[in-house]
């Protein structure tokens, strides 16, 4: 009994010491997520909708902490979106606008969501055959080497400019011109990164590709401690280097008629962060954005080889119809629809601005890889290359269908 009571006694002061140094770490946040998830973690509700189930809310550390691990246990990406101080003051409108968004979006009937049929393309079919699984696993076993890619970790930037580094070297042979820069961001001391590929002929459109480039290892009792290993080879290193080989494979076309803006955001996994500030400036700035493409987690076939989960909640229904005309005529996978709740990638960034975005995720979202955000999401032998492979097609048809075309959402 003694013995007994000494352990309790030696892990209550162990987690209490946990407990306390990540509060030090870590400040309270006020943020969007599912009114579900914020009520089970016990936050603060400021505001909430009851249509599209959302609420902002104050969590503490600890309640920040729970929130990622509650989202797993009930079965799907526990995302949140933290908000600035101009937000946190006015929720009912952040809520509101976000309910308008999504009534604005789905008032696209079926019939309307597309004014001209995607047509079948020889040049484009050849391109995506050639997608290579053996160059992807190089990619994705390179990015999941460094030890943790974490926002918040000591030095979060190496590997965003050491990707800087290796895009210049993979596309100096490239036909079209680009530009490639790093993003500061007033969240968080990692940078995201951007290349750019300006349009020929409508440059002021834009089509947007991104996935998130940091990962995260949630540790003991559920806390995200800097120093912890974070390989992130599904989360989301598959995503992001999905992108990679897709801009191989694009050097093989001369020009777009529309610019294309390539993302690997920073600071996902604590909320959006890069993301979120991108998709406001964005808005801010009146950009002409026709759709974005969000690749997130495509390595884990969960729900069986080519079986691919479409998120429908917060995203377009007019751009889920042109990936699903996409897949239909060349990549030929089976969609299956699901739903990941609000702010479970960058995605919820764009479309809370009121774009157009769309996220084909690696299966539906209780068949999910339940090895992220630890340091066994690594590459083994349940990955799929030839899976992953799926979602390079994507990305570069989806460079190609959109960035070639004058299709948009009518």
């Amino acid at each position: 009994s003694f013995m007994f009571n000494k352990s309790i006694f030696i892990i209550t002061i162990f987690i209490s010491a946990l407990v306390r140094a990540h509060v030090v770490a870590t400040e309270s946040q006020t943020v969007l997520t599912n009114l579900t998830s914020a009520q089970a973690v016990g936050g603060f509700i400021i505001a909430q909708d009851p249509v599209t189930q959302v609420a902002v809310v104050s969590l503490s550390p600890a309640q920040l902490n729970k929130l990622s691990a509650y989202g797993h246990s009930v079965g799907r990406c526990a995302g949140f979106e933290v908000l600035d101080q101009t937000e946190r003051a006015s929720a009912g409108i952040v809520l509101h606008q976000l309910r308008l968004n999504q009534i604005d979006q789905r008032i696209l009937s079926p019939m309307m969501l597309l004014e001209k049929q995607i047509m079948f393309d020889a040049d484009y079919k050849k391109i995506i055959d050639q997608a290579d699984p053996n160059s992807l696993k190089y990619m994705i076993t390179w990015l999941s080497s460094y030890p943790s890619r974490y926002n918040k970790s000591a030095n979060p930037n190496i590997h965003v400019n050491d990707l800087k580094i290796k895009l210049n070297e993979w596309l100096k042979d490239a036909p079209w011109k680009y530009t490639i820069e790093t993003i500061a961001h007033n969240s968080t001391k990692q940078n995201s990164l951007k290349l750019t590929i300006t349009g020929s002929k409508r440059p002021n459109e834009i089509v947007v590709l991104g996935g998130h480039l940091d990962s995260i290892n949630q540790g003991m009792f559920g806390f995200s401690l800097p120093g912890a290993k974070a390989p992130g080879a599904d989360d989301n290193a598959s995503g992001s280097s999905n992108l990679i080989e897709a801009l191989k494979l694009l050097k093989q076309v001369p020009a777009f008629e529309r610019t294309l803006e390539f993302y690997w955001y920073a600071g996902e996994e604590s909320g959006l962060l890069g993301s979120a500030e991108i998709a406001k400036s964005s808005k801010s700035n009146n950009k002409n954005v026709i759709g974005v493409l969000q690749l997130d987690m495509t390595l884990f076939p969960g729900d069986g080889e080519q079986v691919v989960g479409l998120m429908t909640d917060f995203t377009s229904p007019w751009l889920r119809s042109v990936l699903t005309q996409i897949n239909d005529i060349y990549v030929k996978a089976r969609l299956v629809d699901s739903v990941c709740g609000y702010g479970c990638s960058d995605h919820a960034s764009w479309n809370r601005q009121g774009y157009h975005a769309v996220i084909p995720f690696e299966a539906t979202m209780n068949k999910m890889n339940q090895n992220i955000h630890t340091e066994k999401d690594v590459i083994d032998s349940k990955s799929s290359m030839n899976h992953s492979n799926t979602f390079t097609k994507y990305a570069v048809l989806f460079a190609l269908v959109l960035g070639n075309s004058d299709i948009q959402a009518p």
